[in-house]
């Protein structure tokens, strides 16, 4: 009995929420507030138990517009309405944080709040000439804050040739090893394949089995994620991004 016991304790820890499950403290959380958001959303995309996730998220003060949504958005898909972060959230004025507005939007929709409209025009205008959307207003458009956005578009009711540029965007950013690239020349990584994965899908689009090729390139024995071909970094971090790419699905996460 303790070898069978031993045994399904190995195989669970083998898969990927099973990895993730397996970093979480006895407070509940992951490390920090964003990591244990991120854990959080992870695992609700996986259909996994987030534990005392939801209480520990529930006790941290957000230091950042973009942390409040992230805190907000990972209670509520774990079945903890952010009551008190909702005010906020409603009244939150778009500015040069770029991923402050994408964040918001969904943090509002997970919770089951309309995304409000200037928050929808202010994004509309963020996209840049290339079709991407970058964290600052004016910078550098890069894949996963253009993932992020058309995401947030999408759970907004957004169609047209804002999503369609945004995927074309995204699809210069695929390489021949099936990855996608945070930047062009900078090399396929994981997490920036997992967001693609995620847009695509909100957009209507289909990733195509090359993407999930690459991620499964990536997977590691543990059930952990390499970042890339060339680093391990953040493993913890990484793995979470990737469960909802997985389970196929975008941001919002489904609350049925």
């Amino acid at each position: 009995m303790k070898l069978l016991a031993t045994l399904a304790a190995a195989t669970t820890l083998a898969t990927p929420a099973g990895y993730v499950q397996a970093q979480q403290r006895e407070d509940g959380g992951f490390g920090d507030a964003q990591l244990s958001a991120w854990a959080t959303l992870g695992l609700v995309a996986a259909g996994a138990d987030t534990g005392g996730a939801a209480a520990y998220l529930a006790r941290q003060q957000p230091a950042s517009a973009t942390d409040r949504a992230l805190l907000a958005m990972a209670r509520a898909a774990a079945g903890d309405p952010p009551d008190d972060l909702l005010p906020a959230l409603r009244a939150h004025h778009p500015g040069k944080r770029v991923n402050a507005t994408i964040w918001t939007i969904l943090a509002l929709r997970q919770a089951g709040e309309p995304a409000p409209l200037a928050l929808v025009q202010a994004l509309r205008r963020a996209q840049r000439p290339s079709g991407g959307w970058s964290w600052l207003a004016g910078g550098a458009a890069d894949a996963n804050d253009t993932a992020a956005a058309i995401q947030a578009l999408r759970a907004a009711g957004v169609t047209g040739p804002p999503i369609d540029r945004g995927v074309a965007f995204l699809r210069r950013h695929q390489n021949r090893d099936g990855g996608f690239e945070l930047a062009l020349a900078r090399g396929s990584d994981t997490q920036s394949t997992a967001w693609a994965i995620q847009a695509l899908l909100a957009a209507g689009r289909t990733p195509g089995a090359a993407a999930y090729r690459y991620l499964a390139k990536m997977r590691r024995a543990d059930g952990s994620y390499r970042y890339s071909a060339r680093h391990v970094t953040t493993p913890l971090w990484v793995t979470a991004q990737v469960l909802p790419a997985l389970a196929r699905k975008p941001f919002p996460l489904s609350r049925t």
